[in-house]
């Protein structure tokens, strides 16, 4: 006596479970996705980033600067265009969770009025931009018309014989009067 193996029908209930399962998890995975893409997209914008209010004179000292409009061509970025990395996803997608993790926590936890901005402002600047970010829109780093020591420097930069970071040699490129702006909002809104 053979034991051979005899091959099982598939039921009919079995296949039809198995499409179901596979639609579902496409279904949601598409949400997630969805989900995900939206979420980012409304997380990217300066009134976003405002909806804690101790950052409003950062929105407001931006604004004034060439990065918020002021400039010719009225180009605006937004806070994620100098605040997040512009390399792979995972790298944005990362640092933009860290970045709103410590956001919200200073947001619970510390005093806006006691706090050292300007000491914070100078301590990490580093952290809070990119190169990458800066080069995104900046391609061309020795235009016509750059003083002679900007081009010096920039090209220096591009050939790697220095390694300082954009705001190093920028430092307050991004927001004009920022700790300024901040001592007026916080005597305005000193606690009573």
């Amino acid at each position: 006596m053979t034991s051979e193996a005899v091959p099982k029908k598939s039921s009919k209930k079995g296949r039809l479970g198995w499409v179901f399962g596979v639609v579902v998890g496409l279904v949601l995975a598409a949400i997630t996705v969805l989900a995900s893409g939206f979420m980012i997209e409304t997380t990217n914008t300066d009134t976003f980033c405002v909806s804690c209010h101790y950052m409003k004179p950062f929105q407001t000292s931006w604004k004034m600067g060439v990065h918020g409009g002021q400039n010719p061509q009225g180009f605006t970025a937004q806070c994620v265009d100098c605040h997040l990395p512009h390399g792979s996803f995972i790298e944005y997608f990362t640092a933009k969770a860290v970045t709103g993790t410590n956001d919200v926590i200073h947001h619970l936890y510390i005093d806006e009025h006691t706090y050292d901005w300007a000491g914070a402002a100078e301590k990490n600047r580093l952290k809070f931009t990119y190169d990458n970010a800066c080069r995104h829109c900046h391609h061309n780093l020795t235009p016509p018309g750059l003083k002679v020591g900007g081009f010096i420097a920039h090209r220096a930069y591009l050939r790697g014989e220095i390694t300082k970071r954009c705001t190093e040699c920028h430092p307050h490129v991004g927001h004009k009067n920022m700790i300024e702006e901040v001592d007026k909002y916080l005597s305005r809104n000193k606690k009573k």
